[in-house]
């Protein structure tokens, strides 16, 4: 269950761009770890330059659209199953990014994109709900232009487990290392991973959020299992052939 936001938790020193944003808008996108942070860690190692079109997969309300659109500059196609398109269409409007954009309501085993048209593809918290297929990085990148990156970051392990803890939810199952991810992306031979690592403290800034937020049935994060969650991000270049 969830209490009360205690707004001054959803802002860290760590993560400056984030910190501009109205936590009020920050809350209203609530879907799991703060969005603008991990958005934030992953765009610091991604080459973003303005005018760039964006492929943000598994977008949820679109927060980490508004973010890459506002502070880079890109054109952005927010992608989600679970929001519609016109929730996040709303929203975006209202953030007055319209113009840079693009709703779309599909599923990331059926993307409605043309082959390398995207200059980068970022996931934020989403990737693990249907990026475990080995063959998924494959049919993905085919969107992505020769060269270009691809950018993912998640809550997930520090060490690999064999047997998931009982204080983890069942759909933690997908939680993996960041070693796991580039081993799973390599071995497709489409792309080439440059970065795979944890944030320092990623646990404790997880507890951070779901503190601010008012999350109190928290116990796969505040438990002794809980030691083994973090968040990390993996980032890779589409090979050229």
């Amino acid at each position: 269950m969830n209490s009360l936001p205690n707004f001054q938790l959803l802002r860290d020193d760590r993560f400056p761009r984030s910190s501009t944003y109205s936590a009020e808008l920050i809350a209203e996108c609530d879907m799991g770890p703060n969005v603008l942070w991990l958005t934030e860690f992953l765009c610091e190692v991604m080459d973003l330059r303005a005018g760039m079109r964006v492929l943000d997969l598994g977008c949820g309300k679109a927060l980490s659209s508004i973010f890459l659109a506002r502070e880079f500059g890109v054109e952005v196609w927010a992608t989600d199953l679970w929001i519609s398109a016109t929730e996040n269409a709303q929203r975006i409007q209202r953030e007055a990014m319209e113009r840079q954009i693009f709703p779309i309501h599909a599923d990331a085993r059926d993307l409605p994109y043309a082959e390398d048209y995207f200059d980068a593809v970022v996931s934020v918290d989403a990737f693990e709900y249907f990026g475990t297929d080995s063959s998924f990085v494959g049919l993905l990148v085919k969107h992505l232009k020769p060269g270009c990156q691809i950018g993912v970051v998640n809550a997930g392990l520090i060490r690999e487990v064999d047997e998931m803890p009982k204080e983890w939810p069942d759909d933690f199952c997908t939680f993996h290392t960041p070693e796991w991810w580039k081993r799973h992306w390599e071995i497709t031979r489409q792309v080439k991973v440059e970065i795979a690592d944890q944030l320092p403290n990623g646990r404790e800034f997880w507890m951070k959020w779901n503190k601010g937020v008012g999350v109190t049935n928290d116990e796969y994060l505040t438990s002794a299992a809980g030691d083994n969650l973090g968040i990390h991000r993996i980032v890779a270049r589409r090979v050229v052939r």
